[in-house]
């Protein structure tokens, strides 16, 4: 029973208490009341005072019963207020312990996790132990191997010091005999007999000749359009190869003049090109980042050598032939088989290279670095083998001497500097008043007979040193804007240089 009903029930109660006991009053004084009607009559007005007193009570109850029935309206709407708080308040609590429940399952999932998360770290730290115990064990090694590679590379030098001191004696034999031989008329000769200077490794190689000094202007050629910023013979050729801003690759005949072949495919500017010592492959560093290679004889693209990832600035071909080196503005210089046309090593450094070659053996390249430095390295292993500061600026050139005895290194310096091979010493240091080295990429060459170098200048000039004499013996004047490169022919004759206006002039 509800609340509502038990008061309403409380309240009729007392109503029927307060009719039967006013019935009973009546009922209890009638038969007086009768009987003694007469000698009462004055006692009906006490009665009636007490009719009027019970009924105004009966208003007050009526009254009394009217608020308790407005304070019970109350009281239940209260009641079912609280009942659905009360309602609304388990519900919550409900909830409550569900998400509690669900707290408590996921911190005891958690738990479980954290649990497996410290037994792998244990795990991780113990194998970090053991690496950290390896790794010691390898530095010891690694370090044990460098000091006995120390010690292989000084017996190296030394040896490679004999032998070029064993190349010494036989070139000075040959110059001997030259000289004696020049008397007797058997100088053509000696030349095809003595391996001094040349080297006839080539099937048809052909002899040596001296080289000339060039005193005029041969032929000009409009080569290519925006610059040409590399040149080179072919060997035991006079075909000159150019390769330009424009991305072809041009063959001229320096006897007329005349354009005999252009190769095409290479995407971005020719910065540097080689040709293979059998004259059938040509190499081209781009600034697309790549490398070319092309068969001559189909004018095709034989390799496409990706890896670099900055433009490619100079590239070198081995005497064999068989391996390709190239350098980068990514800091590196890579190794390629041309053969299969892949990379086989990548040599990292901490500044860029400009330019680089390969020595006679074919193992060991030197490479010119815009710090100013002259690095040499071996490119099966990887390793630097030698450094020195070659220039106070960066190094723009490097060209080997045909004996393999002197590196001629060029640089922002404006000095060109001849290093010894074997000690890397400098042996020679040729500048000139307004020589100014053009740009980063600006090559310098050797003469055939290794006498003479010839640099081009930033006011269109072509300067002729003779080594011996450490002294100008030519300057040649005829391009009109800076020359970038120059190149020596095999047969002594011509020279060739190139500008950037894309102009080549041979010189004879």
């Amino acid at each position: 029973m509800s609340q509502e009903e038990i008061a309403r029930e409380a309240i009729e109660h007392a109503l029927k208490a307060l009719r039967k006991r006013h019935l009973l009053e009546e009922g209890a004084h009638a038969p007086a009341f009768i009987a003694l009607a007469r000698p009462i009559a004055h006692q009906g007005s006490e009665w009636k005072e007490k009719a009027e007193s019970l009924e105004l009570e009966l208003q007050q109850c009526y009254k009394a019963q009217s608020r308790l029935s407005e304070q019970l309206v109350v009281e239940v709407a209260e009641s079912r207020a609280s009942k659905a708080s009360l309602q609304e308040k388990e519900a919550a609590v409900a909830d409550l312990q569900k998400e509690l429940t669900e707290k408590r399952d996921e911190c005891s999932q958690l738990t479980a996790d954290l649990e497996e998360k410290i037994k792998a770290l244990e795990l991780v730290v113990s194998e970090n132990k053991e690496i950290r115990a390896q790794l010691e064990e390898m530095s010891i090694r690694a370090k044990n191997a460098e000091a006995e590679s120390k010690v292989l590379i000084d017996r190296w030098m030394l040896e490679k010091m004999k032998d070029a001191e064993r190349l010494n004696e036989a070139n000075a034999l040959y110059e001997d005999m030259i000289e004696r031989l020049r008397a007797s008329g058997l100088e053509k000769l000696a030349r095809q007999q003595v391996d001094g200077v040349v080297r006839q490794s080539e099937e048809g190689a052909e002899y040596f000749v001296e080289s000339t000094i060039p005193s005029a202007c041969k032929s000009r050629i409009h080569a290519h359009e925006g610059g040409c910023a590399s040149i080179l013979f072919e060997y035991n050729s006079g075909k000159l190869i150019t390769g330009g801003q424009d991305g072809s690759i041009k063959m001229w005949d320096t006897n007329t003049g005349a354009l005999n072949h252009t190769l095409h495919g290479c995407i971005g500017s020719v910065l540097d090109i080689t040709i293979t010592h059998d004259n059938r492959s040509i190499i081209a560093a781009s600034s697309s980042n790549k490398l070319y290679a092309w068969d001559v004889s189909s004018g095709r693209v034989r390799h496409t050598l990706t890896g670099h990832m900055d433009k490619v600035c100079a590239v070198d071909v081995s005497n064999s032939s068989r391996h390709v080196v190239s350098a980068a503005y990514d800091r590196t210089i890579k190794v390629w088989d041309l053969q299969k046309g892949y990379c086989t090593n990548t040599i990292i450094f901490p500044k860029n290279c400009n330019a680089l070659c390969f020595s006679m053996d074919g193992q060991t390249i030197c490479s010119g670095h815009v710090d100013g430095n002259l690095r040499l390295w071996d490119i099966e292993k990887g390793k630097l083998l030698s450094e020195v500061a070659a220039h106070s600026n960066a190094v723009t050139s490097i060209s080997l001497s045909r004996n393999g005895n002197v590196v001629l290194t060029s640089g922002r310096d404006n000095v060109h500097n001849l290093f010894d091979m074997r000690s890397l010493e400098v042996c020679g240091t040729l500048r000139a008043t307004g020589n100014r080295v053009a740009s980063n990429w600006s090559r310098s060459c050797i003469s055939p007979d290794d006498n003479y170098v010839a640099a081009g200048s930033a006011d269109g000039s072509v300067y002729i040193w003779s080594i011996s004499k450490a002294d100008i013996v030519s300057t040649l004047k005829e391009h009109t804007a800076s020359v970038l490169c120059c190149s020596w022919s095999g047969h002594g004759k011509p020279l060739a240089s190139a500008d950037k206006n894309g102009i080549v002039c041979t010189w004879a």
